[in-house]
């Protein structure tokens, strides 16, 4: 089962998120493995056809950005990576509301569930993970570990996320992100969920924070969560419209015909500001589109493990 979201009712209906996370892993896997041959040939003496439901932890994927089908190295010395996974959990991040009639997620259910999905591929893999939850304060940060206790401990603190009533949470993901960069000791690759939406009055100070992760000599991944049919294309009818801010409780009442061009230079000037600077600290930009499913974040992920050994 591949699924291109998963709901906060079929969350609740389930009550098991890391058996959700299997099936979106596996079907994952699974697409891959399905993808077009191409290419392959004896030069790659040393690989051997991946087989469904064995580890991905020697996928050379590498060899899969080339040829589109999965193959396992025969021999590979043992490798541990450490993943922190960095959550924004600002009220921002719960746009859209879940009573939305086309809403089936909202940009924190998307995150828990791409955690969620990455903690069980690195337990496969047997990596260490941890995780950090911020808003306009660090609300938990657990070290990496790789045992099975502190695996269920996660996923019980994913759980507990999102069954968390909304409130209005401010974004300082400056001074929460230095909090973090000082507290992960060992080099790490560090996988960061957010909208990137932040109430600092410097916009650079955020990306002086991001910089703080590169300084300490860890691996960054920003995937960028948008809702992108309504927060970058601004495609809302042509109808007066009444817009909250989630974070202040503030209200204003538009039409979105007014000022659409303007929101759209304004939203596509920022995200090409935040991949600029990105760009010049070495740190991975990936725009991900909540509707558009969890292959967008894991791929990246395991091209990433793959480049750091």
């Amino acid at each position: 089962m591949q699924q291109s979201f998963v709901d906060l009712k079929t969350l609740q209906e389930i009550g098991n998120l890391e058996f959700i996370a299997r099936q979106v892993v596996e079907g994952f896997i699974t697409g891959l493995h399905r993808s077009p041959y191409h290419g392959f040939s004896v030069e790659f003496a040393e690989h051997r056809q991946y087989n469904p439901g064995e580890s991905t932890r020697h996928i050379d994927w590498k060899l899969y950005g080339r040829t589109e089908k999965l193959f396992v190295k025969r021999f590979e010395e043992e490798t541990n990576l450490r993943c922190q996974i960095i959550i924004d959990t600002s009220s921002s991040m719960y746009y859209p509301e879940p009573e939305a009639s086309d809403s089936r997620q909202n940009k924190i259910t998307f995150a828990i569930m791409a955690s969620a999905a990455l903690i069980f591929l690195l337990k496969q893999q047997r990596d260490a993970v941890g995780i950090s939850l911020f808003s306009e304060e660090v609300e938990l940060q657990t070290r990496s570990r790789s045992s099975s206790i502190h695996h269920r401990f996660l996923f019980t603190e994913l759980e507990k996320l999102l069954a968390a009533p909304q409130r209005e949470k401010k974004t300082f993901a400056t001074d929460a992100l230095h909090r973090m960069a000082d507290n992960i000791h060992k080099r790490s690759l560090v996988v960061v969920f957010s909208d990137m939406m932040d109430n600092s009055d410097n916009a650079d100070d955020i990306f002086n924070a991001l910089q703080h992760l590169r300084h300490a000599k860890h691996e960054v991944l920003l995937f960028h969560l948008t809702d992108k049919k309504k927060e970058m294309d601004f495609g809302f009818s042509n109808r007066p419209v009444k817009f909250k801010d989630m974070e202040t409780g503030e209200e204003i009442k538009v039409h979105p015909s007014r000022i659409r061009e303007e929101y759209i230079k304004a939203a596509k000037t920022y995200r090409d500001t935040l991949k600029l600077r990105c760009a010049q600290y070495a740190v991975d930009f990936i725009e991900a589109d909540i509707h558009e499913g969890f292959r967008n974040i894991l791929l990246p992920y395991l091209l990433k493990r793959e480049k750091m050994h």
